[in-house]
């Protein structure tokens, strides 16, 4: 079976609500029921076939085809399965998400990886703002998985972090690991203003000393065995941090103005 392929066909002018079209809901549904899945469409609700032409049967395994970024809730809730976007995505892509694979290729607007739980997030390109963070009104951001981003990603990345794991081969934008509760974060490029600004626990792996804001403590440096750990973790990843094998670490701690209990670490 071929996988079930969903190729943009309309030209969006309000935003496309497409969590209904994930592996779990689409288990075992004819190419009639598929067709017919109804979609919220800015104030409207539309089958899938009036936006999408819809080849293959293998639910198991969907496709996005010419996607863009009016496109939002992409893998919503995703619990088995993969799902593969050619293009760019909209908001909230893999919002919830339990389980699974989701590949993005292209660039992903705000609060991806929103309030994630599990399964593989892959980015090959840039994230907007609010990445693996907290939905508004929520107290926890990210509660586990892996989130891969092989460009850059804007402001309050990982904000209200839980859990989880978030590597960035690119920049960080302003407020990297706002609030983050715990988990871990990589960046090997620049990181904005105001990093870890009310992180009470987790860890920020960087490459580069950013600009430190006067409540983060500079604790010296250190060889912390426990990375040797962390980094054979990486190594199966599809990711330039699959290459990093150092332990020596310039070590901060803060934020000293919410518990001081997060720790940045600058690799020497």
């Amino acid at each position: 079976m071929s996988a079930l392929t969903f190729t943009l066909k309309k030209t969006l002018v309000q935003k496309l609500d497409v969590s209904a079209l994930t592996p779990d809901i689409l288990a075992d549904k004819s190419p009639a029921e598929v067709s017919a899945t109804n979609l919220p469409y800015g104030k409207q609700t539309l089958r899938a076939d009036e936006f999408f032409d819809i080849s293959g049967t293998d639910s198991k395994q969907i496709v996005f085809e010419n996607a863009n970024a009016k496109i939002d809730y992409i893998g919503a809730g995703l619990k088995t399965g993969s799902i593969t976007i050619n293009g760019d995505a909209g908001a909230f892509l893999g919002f919830q998400m339990k389980q699974g694979e989701i590949v993005l290729n292209g660039n992903a607007a705000d609060f991806a990886a929103c309030a994630m739980a599990g399964g593989l997030l892959r980015i090959n390109g840039d994230v907007g703002d609010f990445l693996g963070a907290a939905l508004i009104g929520d107290k926890k951001g990210m509660k586990g998985g892996t989130v891969l981003v092989s460009g850059n990603t804007g402001e309050r990345t990982g904000d209200q972090m839980r859990r989880g794991m978030i590597l960035i081969e690119g920049n960080a934008g302003k407020y990297c690991a706002s609030r983050m509760l715990a988990g871990t974060i990589g960046v090997l490029g620049d990181v904005g203003e105001y990093v870890g600004y009310g992180m009470r626990r987790g860890t920020l792996l960087l490459t580069k000393k950013p600009q430190m804001h006067a409540t983060l403590q500079d604790c010296g440096t250190h060889t912390l065995p426990y990375l040797s750990l962390m980094f054979k973790s990486f190594s199966a990843l599809p990711s330039k941090f699959a290459k990093i094998n150092q332990n020596r670490v310039q070590r901060y701690a803060g934020d000293l103005a919410n518990d001081g209990k997060g720790e940045i670490l600058v690799l020497k």
